[in-house]
């Protein structure tokens, strides 16, 4: 179940919210879980047992850690092990068995038997929510919550429960148990007009850019043309951009709608002036999650920098490797990787006394052709449509013209915070406080947002998330 589908919007959702607030404060908690579960459950029934036995285990053991000084660190390790087996088993093992497989029929060695495995929706997100709660509770940032129920909560709360934003434990902590004082008819609002902008991003921009690049990439290759590559390379950075940031739109303000802040995850990542800056832009709690857990346990910039660029190396290599089990996931890490070393090493330097404008244009340009990588499961098709990006012989692409309107809209928003005007509009929009005459004209924008994607997911039948299978 999605949020930008009718069964979400007018049947799951409109019961939930009117049970949740009709439901005194010490009984929310409880409402919230049994949604989440049901929500979860909807999606990947088979997996839910394996998921709760999972949590539970590791709620008892992380509850031992912070009891038993003296042995701390074995409950840390154990608990790392119980998370990152279960994503290792369920995400990568099929990846594993297939390159073994093939690496034996290459030397003529009979080849290991295996049954394929299925993945568990939003695996990597609720792994690194586990993985927060642990270490911040063996760091001592915060202590571990009492109640499994709270835990299960944290975990499993539906808002951020699929495709994020990855929230810290420490972060949430305290209003997973309480959260009044964020129960207030300003947060309520806003959280409508979050949601209804993450709706019409996900539903009248993404999935009109992802019908079309669908049927870009189901082309013969002896039918694409360079200009087909190059619209279809577009549509991608713009589609993905828009479905992932929506979903996480519709996420904060599902948070605050329930009391809950959940972190920003996107800050207008086409405008940045490096793929540094991209990285600090797109995606903000991966960024943050591999920073503070991985590369500064590394041993982060307090090292040779001969270690430091191989930090950066690791952490970008796990950073295409959580995105998926495959090849093109792991070039897509080494692809970013390599220009945030550069960066460093000396392309900041080279490109300090460009005008702004081509350096974000520049970054554009390497950020899209890292998303073909990303968007073809076989290298050699990557290959195949950067080669063709080269190709100015045949310009001919017949697309519709609603597809011509919509990449137009998507480009003009992606940038449109490079003005002064763009940055004041869009301070405006997403103040969680403000007067009431905005409540007004706020209100009145989400619901023709809520109107118009509702058409829209009524006459179409075209609704994927890309971040799903994540």
């Amino acid at each position: 179940m999605v949020f930008s589908s009718t069964l979400f919007l007018f049947v799951f959702l409109a019961v939930f919210l009117v049970i949740y607030h009709l439901t005194p404060s010490k009984g929310k908690n409880i409402v919230l879980l049994i949604a989440s579960l049901a929500f979860y459950a909807w999606g990947a029934p088979k997996f839910l047992f394996i998921l709760l036995a999972s949590l539970i285990l590791n709620f008892y053991i992380v509850q031992t850690m912070s009891r038993r000084e003296g042995r701390r660190k074995m409950y840390l390790v154990i608990s790392l092990l119980l998370n990152l087996g279960l994503l290792a088993y369920f995400k990568y093992a099929n990846f594993f068995v297939d390159n073994l497989n093939h690496l034996l029929s290459a030397i003529n060695v009979k080849t290991v038997p295996w049954m394929e495995v299925a993945l568990p929706i939003g695996i990597s997100f609720f792994t690194f929510q586990s993985l927060t709660y642990t270490i911040d509770v063996y760091r001592k940032v915060h202590a571990p919550l009492r109640h499994l129920h709270d835990y299960l909560l944290y975990i499993l709360m539906f808002p951020q429960l699929i495709a994020g934003p990855i929230v810290r434990f420490s972060s949430i902590a305290d209003d997973l148990v309480d959260r009044r004082q964020n129960d207030t008819i300003d947060h309520k609002l806003y959280g409508v007009y979050r949601f209804a902008i993450g709706l019409a991003k996900k539903v009248l921009i993404a999935n009109v850019l992802g019908a079309q690049v669908d049927q870009f990439y189901a082309l013969p290759h002896e039918e694409v043309t360079g200009t087909i590559a190059r619209l279809a390379a577009l549509s991608y950075s713009f589609q993905i951009y828009f479905d992932f940031s929506g979903y996480s739109d519709m996420a904060i303000g599902l948070g605050y709608l329930l009391g809950f802040k959940f972190p920003e995850n996107f800050d207008n990542p086409y405008t940045s002036q490096s793929v540094s800056e991209f990285w600090r832009r797109w995606h903000m709690t991966l960024g943050a999650w591999l920073k503070d857990y991985l590369y500064i346990p590394l041993g982060g910039n307090r090292v040779s920098p001969a270690r430091k660029y191989l930090n950066l190396g690791i952490v970008f290599l796990v950073c295409g490797i959580w995105h998926g089990a495959g090849w093109n996931f792991l070039i897509w890490g080494i692809w970013h990787g390599i220009f945030i070393i550069s960066d460093k090493l000396f392309l900041n330097r080279c490109l300090d006394k460009v005008p702004r404008i081509f350096r974000v244009l520049l970054t554009f340009v390497v950020v899209t052709v890292g998303w073909i990588f990303f968007r073809n499961d076989l290298l050699g098709d990557a290959i195949f449509y950067i080669g063709k990006l080269f190709d100015f012989h045949h310009v001919a692409a017949n697309v519709a013209p609603e597809f011509i309107v919509v990449l137009i809209i998507a480009l003009f928003f992606s940038f449109f915070t490079m003005t002064k005007f763009g940055r004041k509009v869009e301070e405006v929009y997403y103040a969680p406080l403000r007067p009431e005459w905005q409540h007004y004209v706020s209100f009145l924008c989400a619901m023709v947002f809520l109107v118009a994607s509702a058409a829209y997911l009524s006459a179409s039948g075209f609704n994927p998330f890309i971040y799903f299978k994540f």
